[in-house]
């Protein structure tokens, strides 16, 4: 059955209460942006453009920026509520050192760049689309990367079995319930799943980046329901 596809400029939560709610929300969401940078970090050089995409409020780029002093950060998001927190957040970083890009959605993304990105991330926005947005978001990101640039993306995952989904659900409701959501909240947010976010396999990941070109895929993190691939262009 084909799921209902959300509005274009969907957003998971309100951009004004969006940062103090996703870390009762998702299990290690912190984790999702360091263990980026100490990828980013690994490489062989640093890089000199890095695009954010779904950059919600920039928080990850707010933890970036002083660990990669020459590197120039674009900040996409279809939002432009959550473009605007962004922009207050890194507002004392001068516009050489910060662009704020067209508010798009990454699959409808389409303005020229001046030079193309050697990293760019999607932490947490893709798994709002469908399987054909999700492969025409995917493939933006490829045609924009930098020949050996990488691509770094953190998503909600569907288990493989359909008893692997209630396990996963029930486990990531005793985390929300633990970080003092209450019961109703919980309800609420796991009934998204496969309404208002559309989750695939780690397999169907894996697939997807290969057929989209990128020669090196990767996993290199997963918990709960959540997982973080790297792929070499």
């Amino acid at each position: 059955m084909t799921p209902e596809i959300p509005p274009k400029n969907f957003t998971p939560h309100l951009p004004e209460d969006y940062d103090a709610r996703i870390s009762s929300v998702l299990p290690y969401y912190s984790s999702f942006h360091q263990e980026t940078i100490n990828l980013v970090k690994s490489l062989p050089s640093s890089p000199k453009i890095w695009m954010d995409t779904g950059c919600g409020t920039g928080s990850l780029i707010n933890k970036s920026i002083e660990e990669f002093l020459d590197t120039k950060f674009l900040l996409l998001d279809p939002s432009e509520s959550m473009l605007e927190q962004a922009k207050g957040k890194l507002s004392f970083y001068p516009d050489g050192k910060v662009e704020f890009l067209k508010a798009s959605s990454t699959q409808e993304f389409s303005q020229e760049l001046e030079e193309k990105p050697d990293v760019i991330t999607a932490i947490q926005c893709h798994h709002y689309l469908s399987l054909e947005d999700r492969s025409r978001a995917t493939r933006v990101c490829y045609n924009l990367l930098k020949e050996g640039g990488i691509y770094i993306t953190f998503e909600n995952i569907r288990p493989l079995t359909e008893e692997g989904v209630a396990v996963g659900k029930r486990y990531w409701g005793k985390f929300q319930s633990l970080h003092g959501r209450k019961e109703k909240e919980i309800q609420t947010h796991l009934e998204r799943f496969d309404t208002e976010y559309f989750p695939i396999t780690v397999e169907e990941h894996l697939k997807l980046l290969r057929d989209t070109g990128f020669r090196t895929v990767e996993l290199f993190w997963y918990s709960y329901m959540q997982a973080g691939f790297y792929c070499i262009k």
